[in-house]
């Protein structure tokens, strides 16, 4: 026969046990609660979405005006919680608009972004029918112009893309101070690159390749006491330069 304190103790244990499972209930559904209030709102409260009044942009200019850049910032992100922002996306969109060389967006909570630009920036102007092309150093248009503006204008055949890239392609390689030096360049093939410079002098360069010994060579024939008061400078076999007055 069980004794009056067995059961009271059996009692009570059923009693501790009643209560530790009733807390385990409490505790899981407050977890979930939890999550569903963090769910909420992070991903649908207004609290995290995105204001393009709170958008920084770095970058723009008068090449990508800041204009262009809260368009497409109210149309594809503003409203949207940061959480659920497709950062990725919203890049790929500002790519899109003209003049836009690189883009980078960052999260800055609780409700902005920062977007850093850079911008492509014209390097040639390429004359057509009363008109200048104006191309970035990757051969893509960023504009057109009645003038060249104090850009080197660039003569290529017609649709020749090679020997265009074979241009651009010297031009990237040159210090920014021999560059600013440029009026004309220009090329019939990718081996045959010329430049003329304030002043008057040419510059036959030839290929894109050699650029650093080209450079070299050249400061060294325009500043010697010999040849500095040439006409032509021919860096085309760097070395074995040769120079006409």
């Amino acid at each position: 026969m069980v004794s009056t304190r067995s059961a009271s103790r059996f009692a009570e244990r059923v009693e501790l046990q009643r209560r530790l499972t009733r807390r385990r209930a409490y505790r899981t559904g407050a977890a979930i609660l939890v999550v569903l209030a963090l769910g909420w709102l992070g991903l649908l409260s207004p609290a995290f979405k995105v204001d393009p009044s709170r958008v920084v942009v770095t970058g723009a200019d008068a090449i990508v005006a800041r204009a262009a850049i809260d368009r497409v910032v109210s149309a594809h992100a503003a409203g949207i919680p940061l959480p659920r922002l497709n950062t990725a996306a919203l890049r790929d969109r500002l790519l899109e608009i003209p003049g836009v060389r690189e883009a980078r967006v960052t999260r800055v909570w609780p409700r902005g972004l920062a977007v850093l630009l850079v911008t492509r920036r014209p390097v040639v102007a390429v004359p057509t029918a009363g008109a200048f092309v104006l191309l970035d150093i990757d051969g893509v248009q960023v504009g057109r112009s009645k003038a060249p503006g104090g850009l080197p204008v660039a003569s290529v055949p017609a649709k020749n893309a090679r020997t265009l890239r074979a241009v651009l392609e010297v031009l990237r390689g040159l210090p920014a101070g021999l560059a600013g030096e440029i009026t004309k360049v220009g090329a019939d093939s990718e081996d045959t690159v010329t430049m003329t410079m304030r002043g008057g002098a040419t510059v036959v360069w030839g290929s894109a390749e050699d650029t650093q010994l080209k450079i070299r060579v050249l400061a060294v024939l325009r500043s010697a006491e010999q040849t500095k008061g040439a006409r032509v400078f021919d860096v085309s076999a760097p070395t074995l330069p040769i120079t006409r007055s």
